[in-house]
């Protein structure tokens, strides 16, 4: 079981809640302090003091007081007027991912939450109970109030839920899984609603997917520098070692060890060659710079996850609750626009050298990597494919964090677009991670057209890998399957652990 404290969450550990169903639990110490909290919420809503988002309205609606009697129904309608998410709904291991990240900031102890409430959110998680929730409606600001407000709904028994697919009435998904709807108290809707999880779960998602992308880049560049017969001297360590990007060493090393002990590599030693193609011998340098945004990626996700994202804070040790704006999603709006940067990177120059393969004139290979060119037409549009998605690609590497719209009667005058940016920087994702595997099928072509030579056993067992789903091209025929099945490849880090590259 993962235990919750708000402090210690990893990517990996919300890897294993996302697509693992890994139980989650409460700490002991993150109970007291979620207690402790909630002492002061309730000592506020007995008072008489206009305490935001206890006993006030909303956004524009904050110097509105509302009476005693009714600071149940003001949180209720808190989730019901905000669920106005729209569009296709978050995959299920991204609302996986939000609920854990919601409870795990709960578990903080600066929400005013009940122990009950959000013990019964670990409850949905573990049992199994996914809310339905709308992909848009989010600005980034006060957090992802729509896309949250979906989330905690589940808790009240409204909304919808997925089962196997379909869609069930949030009221039925909770007496299947032996639950009672949550009767709000003051604040709780808010604490369920201020934040910025599900742009944060949403982003963490696509970073843990382009750390694995940044690797599976590096065999599908070896494998078409060998099958192109390009040259291994610019991976040379002294070369970036005088340029220590910790990135670009990493890059150069992998590619030193992919190709290794290449019989292709050492049928051209002598070419007479005397410099690669950029797309070529600058790979160490491009997926470095790749894999240093991504670790600057990594630090605004692991900071986030366990960040208090709440307004007001609500601090136990002094009785104090206190406005202020940590719900702005500013960090991971930017962080996001870097990813689809950093991944758009990987994409132009695998599609630079895709294109080096198919063409004769520079890859000293059959046409299109065929051999019946003419009759046959080969990889010639499986190329034209990765170049469309490239250009898809630039045009989403325009940043979302240069936007803002005031909402809210201009209460709320300056937003993150962090959920936008999260979700193109998904979609960006998917995209590069097409362009890399039609590289791996040109590359794995190339090297069948070398045989007898060999390439390195690295690449050799890569290269088996892709051989056990997608047979060699000796005729025409539809390359999308072949393709969807690389990309599951890459997807599942089969690739990677064929070849030992198995660090970031």
């Amino acid at each position: 079981m993962i235990l919750l404290d708000g402090s210690t969450l990893s990517l990996a550990d919300l890897l294993a809640i996302a697509d693992n169903f890994a139980e989650v639990g409460l700490a002991p110490a993150a109970r007291i302090r979620v207690a402790a909290s909630r002492a002061v919420v309730d000592a506020k809503a007995a008072g008489q003091e206009a305490v935001y988002g206890v006993n006030t309205g909303f956004g524009s609606f904050a110097e509105t007081r509302i009476e005693q009697a009714d600071l149940a129904a003001l949180q209720l309608n808190l989730l019901r007027s905000h669920a106005a998410g729209v569009d296709e709904p978050l995959p299920v291991r991204a609302v996986r991912a939000s609920m854990a990240l919601r409870a795990n900031v709960l578990a903080k102890g600066y929400s005013g939450i009940r122990v009950e409430t959000l013990e019964t959110l670990l409850a949905l998680l573990n049992r199994r109970v996914h809310p339905r929730v709308p992909s848009r409606g989010s600005v980034g600001a006060s957090g992802d109030l729509a896309p949250l407000a979906h989330l905690a709904l589940g808790l009240v028994g409204e909304g919808e839920t997925w089962d196997h697919g379909g869609r069930v009435a949030g009221v039925d998904a909770l007496a299947a899984a032996g639950l009672a709807p949550v009767i709000l108290g003051p604040k709780e809707g808010l604490a369920l609603i201020n934040g910025t999880q599900v742009s944060t779960a949403v982003l963490a998602l696509a970073l843990a997917g382009a750390e694995r992308l940044s690797r599976a880049a590096d065999i599908a560049a070896a494998m078409s520098i060998d099958g192109l017969k390009g040259s291994m001297h610019p991976f040379d360590a002294r070369i970036h070692e005088a340029r220590p990007f910790a990135g670009q060493g990493l890059a150069a090393a992998n590619l030193l060890h992919l190709m290794d002990g290449s019989a292709i590599n050492a049928s051209h030693i002598n070419c007479g060659r005397v410099q690669d193609a950029y797309s070529m011998r600058c790979t160490p340098q491009v997926h470095g710079a790749a894999r240093e945004a991504l670790t600057w990626v990594r630090h605004i996700v692991d900071t986030e996850m366990n960040a208090a994202t709440d307004n007001p804070m609500v601090f136990a040790a002094t009785g104090e609750m206190v406005s202020g704006g940590n719900f702005h999603g500013a960090p991971l709006a930017l962080a996001a626009d870097l990813l689809v940067m950093a991944v758009a990177q990987l994409a132009t120059i695998s599609e630079r050298r895709s294109e080096r393969l198919v063409n004769p004139a520079l890859s000293g290979l059959p046409a299109f990597l065929t051999r019946h060119g003419g009759l046959q037409s080969g990889f010639m549009i499986a190329q034209v494919t990765a170049a469309a998605l490239t250009s898809e690609i630039k045009t989403l590497a325009h940043p979302a964090s240069v936007d803002t719209i005031p909402t809210s009667a201009n209460k709320e005058d300056h937003v993150s677009m962090s959920m936008h940016a999260a979700l193109k920087a998904e979609r960006a994702l998917q995209l590069v991670t097409t362009v890399i595997g039609i590289e791996i099928l040109c590359a794995c072509q190339a090297l069948d057209l070398h045989a007898p030579l060999r390439s390195s056993e690295p690449l050799m067992r890569a290269h088996a890998a892709v051989r056990s789903q997608v047979p060699t091209l000796t005729d025409d025929r539809s390359p999308a399957p072949d393709i969807d099945a690389i990309t599951q490849l890459i997807r599942g880090g089969r690739l990677e652990y064929a070849t030992g590259i198995v660090v970031n």
